[in-house]
């Protein structure tokens, strides 16, 4: 019996590992590829497109630099962070008030915040373009800091109010009997216990507005402020049939997401288990 446990065991285990060596070699191999097409000349990603570079041609990457991606890693990162913070600020600012403060018809206040996960971007599209044309925002940095920042607020706020649903609330108290206000309550005792959830809906939001494509297309048209997925369409047309130039530009609007992601992965594990769990 002892010898059967431990062949199932061992069995167990080496499926396990199997399964998830097939895994990481399912999402790392095309990021690879991608890499090192980069590198490749022209010939050589149609000729041997699974094999080695001969040499690195860092030429490609100095092109795609060039052909604008530099502008569109600008517009994507400063769009990225603006939004991004904003949208912390004001979720955070309305999940405190939701679980902490008692207003007027709060679980009223609380469908309503919460409906917008219900809402698609491509329903309110139409009326949206209409609108930002009329008051000017159309085809601006503006327009899509607000489309970006409204967009996110609901699931941000949803994560955050779960999660600070489970905070003591003695603290709140401990602190009003200092003479502390709601505002510095909210700055320095309830903000930084809420380190986990702050860090893994950052890394959320950087994630889906470094990466959105539909507001971005739409909104914007040839005016020197496309963020990076619509820029490297622009490249694909521009650069035609010139591949690792194209396979430099998607590493480049890679890179900065992969090293976010696995630096932030810890808390992000934790603040997903611990905000969406309750």
């Amino acid at each position: 019996m002892v010898n059967s446990s431990s062949a199932i065991r061992l069995s167990t285990r080496v499926l396990m590992w199997t399964v998830l060596g097939t895994l990481l070699l399912a999402v790392l191999y095309p990021l690879l590829w991608m890499v090192l097409n980069g590198f490749k000349s022209n010939s050589e990603v149609f000729d041997s497109p699974f094999a080695l570079p001969s040499r690195l041609l860092w030429s490609n990457y100095a092109a795609a630099w060039k052909q604008g991606v530099s502008g569109y890693l600008f517009v994507s990162i400063a769009l990225t962070l603006t939004a991004t913070a904003a949208t912390e600020l004001v979720s955070a600012w309305a999940a405190y008030g939701l679980t902490r403060v008692r207003v007027p018809l709060g679980k009223v206040w609380t469908a309503v915040i919460l409906a917008g996960l219900m809402l698609a971007p491509t329903v309110a599209l139409v009326p949206l373009v209409q609108m930002f044309q009329r008051l000017g925002l159309y085809n601006t940095f503006l327009g899509l800091f607000v489309l970006y920042t409204v967009f996110r607020i609901p699931f941000t706020t949803f994560l955050m109010r779960a999660y600070m649903l489970d905070l003591p609330r003695e603290t709140d108290e401990a602190a009003a009997v200092d003479g502390a206000s709601r505002a510095l309550t909210f700055w320095r005792i309830v903000l930084p216990m809420c380190t986990p959830i702050l860090v893994t809906t950052t890394v959320l939001n950087v994630l889906i507005n470094w990466n959105e494509y539909l507001f971005a297309d739409v909104f914007t048209s040839g005016s020197g402020i496309e963020t990076l997925p619509v820029g490297l369409q622009q490249l694909m047309s521009r650069m035609g049939t010139q591949y690792p130039v194209v396979f430099a530009g998607m590493t480049i609007a890679a890179v900065p997401m992969v090293v976010l992601f696995f630096a932030a992965q810890r808390y992000l594990v934790r603040g997903l288990s611990e905000g969406m769990g309750k």
